[in-house]
């Protein structure tokens, strides 16, 4: 039997490198990977399903399953996670020294359907009482002026969306004080660059996600990994395997992060950052497959479907390969 040659898109990460160097096979397949930005990715995928394997959001997976048109069937892969205390960044000074205080504010996004925005909206709503109609979305690019949604969204009556001027970025329009802040999953270029009035809200966004992750159980995921659905119907093995190889791809990246004899990212503090992820979360904080995950990814649903962005509530099996909702032992 000659092994299927699949192309795979998909980032350039400790987890997935055993995958591209080949210390790890994928049952009957010979891959093809390219190593994409997320937005790269992301736009390919939805626009034009150039893709035989791809990361995918987690968001606009959504919206493609309640809508009844999605091209690609998901794996419990979850590429991508992050707490997203981290993703939301304010002018310091217009008054904002709380969530409290984003209500009225006008606030830059790229997309409103990202994941990491639905997850900050969400958690803005919960645990703060700021909800998405409470703030004026100015939506464009960050660094290139008329960045377009991947996905056409339909919002809530009471949602504000504006489009940024022509010709203007967030980051400048962030600069120069002409937004009040900016949620989404990169820091806006004059963050990095150490601009005097551009900070986060939560300025120990560490202690902000340990203290979420204690009261919620929720470890945030953005990213899934999807199968064409032609390929997965033809191929039924085929999710089971890239579930097995990708589980198996991320336990040598953790095996090697455990390794305290050379550290192997470059970024002190790892062992110690290691070791208090795992008191507070467990062994392995960051778990693939379905049954450890289904309390996060319901949460996720509800907040997408509460702000509009899948038409009805999808639920958690539908979101995945039948296959994959379940795995061998010995």
């Amino acid at each position: 039997m000659t092994d299927l040659t699949l192309s795979i898109a998909m980032g350039n990460y400790d987890r997935t490198r055993p995958i591209v160097d080949g210390r790890v096979k994928i049952d009957g397949v010979d891959p093809v990977p390219m190593l994409l930005s997320p937005e790269e990715m992301f736009f390919r995928a939805f626009r034009h399903q150039a893709f035989d394997i791809s990361e995918l959001s987690l968001s606009s997976y959504s919206i493609s399953v309640a809508r009844g048109e999605p091209h690609y069937v998901a794996v419990p892969v979850f590429l991508s996670r992050a707490f997203r205390h981290t993703s939301v960044y304010i002018r310091t000074d217009k008054g904002i020294e709380r969530p409290e205080d984003l209500k009225g504010k006008r606030i830059g996004i790229a997309e409103y359907q990202l994941s990491a925005n639905v997850w900050v909206r969400g958690i803005l709503e919960d645990d703060f009482g700021v909800k998405p109609s409470d703030v004026t979305w100015v939506r464009g690019g960050m660094d290139t002026p008329g960045r377009p949604e991947k996905i056409k969204v339909d919002l809530p009556e009471d949602v504000t969306v504006e489009a940024a001027p022509d010709g203007a970025t967030l980051n400048g329009m962030l600069e120069a004080g002409e937004i009040d802040g900016f949620v989404g999953p990169r820091w806006p270029r004059c963050f990095a660059e150490g601009h005097p009035h551009v900070g986060r809200l939560f300025r120990d966004s560490v202690a902000a996600a340990e203290d979420y992750y204690s009261r919620t159980q929720i470890f945030p995921i953005m990213h899934v990994l999807g199968v064409r659905r032609t390929l997965a119907e033809a191929h039924p093995w085929l999710p089971g395997a890239l579930l097995k190889a990708f589980s198996e791809s991320k336990h040598l990246a953790q095996e090697a992060l455990q390794d305290t004899s050379a550290t192997k990212v470059t970024m002190p503090f790892v062992e110690d950052n290691l070791n208090r992820a795992q008191a507070l979360m467990g062994a392995d904080p960051w778990t693939y497959g379905v049954a450890h995950n289904a309390h996060v990814l319901d949460r996720f649903l509800d907040y997408h479907h509460a702000q509009g962005l899948s038409p009805r509530r999808v639920q958690v099996d539908e979101l995945f390969h039948p296959s994959t909702h379940e795995a061998y032992s010995l």
